[in-house]
């Protein structure tokens, strides 16, 4: 199988057409000061825009909520930040590929433990929980909740009118959607929460369905999921494909057009009796567009950089196999194209002895 023929193959479903199924991963940098965007990341995203990217799914972007984020360094999408992600999206146009915010509320998180003091009122979440019996923060209201669905849907309208050609839903990794979902800090007693996986779907279905009353039927909507936390990396919100229907079913219903299945390492299996990733199982138990993701094209996982690990460049003919038996639509590449904006356009030529190694260290750079 050549390259082209599976990672270079237009793309076209959904209200979404792309040139290729190379989608750049949303990645937090904060770059951008008192939450503006500066030309530095039209530059950064319109680099790699210009070198095969077909999609750019942006860093996380605060929603239009008092605490939604933790550091006034990472991008607001609402208010005078709006005229600079026009100009981001512009220049992305430009460079020939699409691009999505990724729409963030982080909820009570531990990065906040040593920055905010415990009990301050911006801390939301389900529960007033970071982890299983970790307080933090507050429990949020259900004046809360309705305020943080208006203000999702407030963005995803703000995207659509200054240019965007969709928006993703950050609901992974243990930050508020997520908290929802999980059962170890979501043990609310109303209709948001309990033991059961569809009630504590409710809050992202709601966020979904004013989104879509907001931008119409034909506005792409990712919606980014995970079994993992940064709490707990052995977490699981499905143990089997009948729990994963319970949990994306309903988002789909309420107009979720694709689903991106967050894992460290995308070509492991979910379920035992399969070889299907989350993205895979996203498509076959929905019928959605899926992106896949995790650790593409590198030898180690994010975390293993933390400890000093590097990671370096790997074959991607399995990924490549997993693309041409249509097991997911898209992939996403982060940290490989984070070190190298080239890196698809490597990949295209055949070029794969100039591809860079990974290191934490390069996060230091923003090019």
């Amino acid at each position: 199988m050549s390259v082209a023929e599976a990672l270079f193959r237009p793309f076209e479903s959904d209200g979404l057409s792309l040139p290729n199924r190379v989608v750049m991963a949303p990645m937090t940098r904060r770059r951008s000061p008192s939450g503006i965007p500066t030309s530095q990341v039209a530059d950064y995203y319109a680099r790699r825009a210009a070198e095969n990217v077909g999609l750019v799914i942006t860093e996380g972007v605060a929603i239009n909520r008092p605490g939604a984020v933790d550091s006034s360094d990472i991008p607001s999408f609402f208010g005078e930040a709006l005229a600079s992600w026009r100009e981001v999206a512009a220049q992305v146009h430009k460079a020939g590929a699409k691009i999505f915010p990724q729409l963030w509320h982080v909820g009570a998180t531990e990065s906040r433990a040593a920055h905010w003091v415990e009990n301050d009122p911006r801390i939301e979440s389900p529960s007033g929980l970071n982890a299983p019996e970790a307080p933090l923060g507050r429990v949020m209201s259900e004046s809360d909740i309705a305020d943080t669905i208006a203000a999702f849907a407030q963005a995803a309208r703000d995207a659509q009118t200054i240019g965007f050609d969709g928006v993703e839903i950050h609901g992974a990794h243990g930050y508020l959607i997520d908290q929802f979902f999980w059962a170890k800090t979501n043990v609310r007693a109303d209709a948001y929460g309990g033991e059961s996986l569809a009630a504590r779907t409710r809050f992202a279905v709601e966020v979904v369905k004013a989104i879509r009353e907001a931008v119409g039927q034909d506005f792409p909507v990712s919606f980014r999921f995970s079994q993992f936390k940064q709490q707990d990396y052995s977490a699981v919100l499905a143990n089997t494909p009948d729990e994963l229907s319970t949990l994306l079913e309903p988002l789909a219903d309420a107009g979720v057009s694709i689903f991106h299945g967050s894992q460290r390492r995308f070509w492991e299996p979910v379920f035992e009796g399969s070889d299907l990733n989350l993205a895979g199982w996203a498509k076959r138990l929905t019928g959605r567009t899926s992106i896949a993701v995790g650790s593409v094209g590198l030898s180690g996982e994010f975390a293993s950089n933390w400890s000093g690990e590097v990671s370096q460049p790997t074959s991607i003919d399995k990924l490549l196999e997993r693309l041409d038996a249509r097991e997911f639509d898209l992939i996403a590449v982060g940290r490989a194209l984070l070190n190298d904006p080239q890196w698809a356009t490597k990949i295209a030529a055949n070029r794969a002895s100039e591809l860079k190694p990974f290191q934490i260290s390069s996060l230091e750079t923003y090019y």
